[in-house]
C-alpha cells in the first residue's frame, strides 16, 4: 500500500537578530515565549522552593491543526510533513539502507517507511505486527545489523533481519521477559559503539514512591543488598538505565533514581550514554526542572528522595540525608514539566557546521502545568564535547491557544540526507526538518 504524502515546506523563520541566553528566572515561562532562536540557561539555583509556584493541572485539549497553523524553525531552516495517517507514531530508527523504522504504539506494529527522503518515503509497509506498547527500536550490530529489536513495557524481543527487509523474516525472539509494567512504561534500547552492551531505560511506577517510606534502616539495608539508589517494593528494578548483553544476559544496574529516561542516545565519537529524565509532577509550575543528562557508571540522580542534586523532596522529609552527598546533578536542566521524550545527537553534515555535535530534544507537553510549555523541538549546545547547559528553541508552533494544541512531538532521528526528523504522535505525523540554505 502506498503512503498518502503531504507536502509543501510548513514555516521556515523569518530572520532575527541573535537572541541572548535567558538565564534564571527569565528562562521560565510558556508557550507565548517561545520562538525560534530563544536560548535558555536554568540552573540550580534558579529553581524555587517547592509548590511556591502554582500546582496546576491543565491536560492539553488535542485538536485539528487550525487553518493557517505553521511551524516555526530558525532562519534557513524548512519544516515538511514527510508522512502521516498513523496511529501514535513513537520511536524513529533509520536502517543503515536508509529505510525509516517506525513504532506505531497506537497499533503496536513496526512500520518501515521505504527510504525516500524529501518530498516522501516511497512505500509502507509492516515490518511486525502484535507488540502491545511498543516504544524502543534499535538495529544490531549497527553496521551491518542481524536483528531488530524492540521493546514492550514488559520484554525486549528481536527479528531476525538482513539490510532491505521490510517484513520481518521469522518470528520474534525473547531476549529480556519480565519486566516491571504499568506506571511508566516506555523502554528505550541503545547499543554500546562496540556492540557488547544493550541499555534498556525503565522508568518509576510512580510520582515520587510514597510507598517507599521504610526506616532508613530498613532502606540502608536493602541499598546494600541491591545498590546506590536502589528502588523499593514496587518500584524494585525501575527508575534505571539497565545494561545487558546482545542475548539479554548480565543484567546489571547502570545507573539509579532516574524518574523516567524516556530516551537514551550515544554522544558521536565517545561512548557517553545520555538520556532524557521526565522529573517528578506536583511541586509547582516551575519544579523541577526536567532534564537532559550523561548517564555515568555507577551514578544516582536522586529519585525519589532527592531532585536536582541534593533538593530533598518534600514527600520524604529526611528519609535519606546519608544520601544528599551522592546525588549527582544532571547536566542540562530544561523548563519543568516539558516532558523530554525524544534525543538525538546531530552529525549529519547538512545543518550549519556550528549545529555538528549538538542535540535535539523533543518536548512532549505536560498535564502538570497551569500554563502551557513544551510542544516543540529544542537544541542542546554542545561545546568541546560538553554541553553548556544552554538549549534553543528549534521548532514551535504546535500550541494553538491556552487550552489548545495540535501536535506533540515524540522521537527524534537524523536521516541519512542529512535532515532531522520527528515524530508527532497525536497527529500521526512524521516532520522533516531541512536546511535550505545550502
Amino acid at each position: 500500500m502506498l503512503l498518502v504524502l503531504l507536502s509543501g515546506a510548513v514555516c521556515a523563520a523569518q530572520a532575527q537578530a541573535p537572541a541572548d541566553v535567558r538565564a534564571g528566572a527569565a528562562a521560565y515561562g510558556d508557550w507565548r515565549q517561545d520562538a525560534p532562536g530563544v536560548w535558555r540557561h536554568i540552573g540550580p539555583a534558579d529553581m524555587p522552593p517547592p509548590r511556591a509556584t502554582p500546582v496546576g493541572a491543565a491536560s492539553p485539549h488535542i485538536v485539528a491543526r487550525p487553518p493557517g497553523a505553521a511551524l516555526a524553525a530558525p532562519p534557513g531552516f524548512s519544516v515538511d510533513q514527510f508522512a502521516s495517517g498513523m496511529a501514535q507514531p513513537r520511536t524513529l530508527r533509520f536502517a543503515p539502507n536508509g529505510d525509516l523504522f517506525v513504532a506505531e504504539t497506537g497499533q503496536g506494529r513496526i512500520l518501515v517507511l521505504g527510504a525516500g527522503g524529501a518530498p516522501g518515503p516511497k512505500r509502507r509497509t509492516i515490518f511486525a505486527s502484535g507488540l502491545g506498547g511498543l516504544f524502543g527500536l534499535a538495529f544490531y550490530p549497527a553496521d551491518k545489523p542481524r536483528y531488530v529489536y524492540a521493546s514492550t513495557p514488559t520484554r525486549v524481543v528481536r527479528f531476525p533481519y538482513v539490510s532491505g527487509d521490510e517484513v520481518a523474516r521469522g518470528a520474534p525472539e525473547t531476549v529480556v521477559d519480565g519486566l516491571p509494567d504499568g506506571g511508566h512504561v516506555t523502554r528505550d534500547i541503545v547499543f554500546s559503539r562496540d556492540g557488547r552492551t544493550m541499555y534498556l531505560s525503565v522508568g518509576s511506577r510512580s510520582n515520587n514512591a510514597a510507598e517507599m517510606d521504610q526506616t532508613p534502616a530498613e532502606l540502608a539495608a536493602f541499598e546494600q543488598a541491591n545498590g546506590l539508589g536502589a528502588s523499593w517494593g514496587a518500584e524494585l528494578g525501575r527508575a534505571d538505565v539497565l545494561a545487558f548483553d546482545p542475548h539479554g544476559g548480565r543484567r546489571r544496574v547502570v545507573a539509579a533514581g532516574l524518574r523516567n529516561c524516556v530516551a537514551m542516545a550515544l554522544r558521536p565519537a565517545s561512548d557517553e550514554l545520555w538520556c532524557a529524565v521526565n522529573e517528578r509532577d506536583l511541586l509547582g509550575d516551575d519544579l523541577p526542572p526536567d532534564y537532559v543528562t550523561r548517564v555515568q557508571d555507577g551514578a544516582f540522580y536522586g529519585w525519589p528522595w532527592f531532585y536536582i542534586g541534593g533538593h530533598g523532596d518534600p514527600g520524604h522529609p529526611g528519609l535519606r540525608p546519608d544520601l544528599a552527598h551522592r546525588v549527582t546533578t544532571p547536566d542540562v536542566l530544561i523548563q519543568p514539566h516539558s516532558a523530554p521524550l525524544g534525543l538525538a545527537f546531530y552529525e549529519g553534515g547538512r545543518f550549519p557546521a556550528d549545529y555538528d555535535g549538538d542535540a535535539f530534544v523533543a518536548l512532549h507537553g505536560s498535564w502538570n502545568r497551569t500554563k502551557r510549555t513544551g510542544y516543540k523541538i529544542i537544541r542542546l549546545r554542545f561545546e568541546n564535547g560538553r554541553a553548556t547547559g544552554a538549549y534553543e528553541d528549534f521548532v514551535i508552533g504546535f500550541v494553538a491557544s491556552d487550552a489548545d494544541i495540535w501536535g506533540r512531538p515524540v522521537s527524534l532521528a537524523i536521516g541519512p540526507d542529512g535532515a532531522l526528523y520527528f515524530s508527532d504522535d497525536s497527529g500521526g505525523v512524521i516532520w522533516r526538518v531541512d536546511y535550505a540554505g545550502r
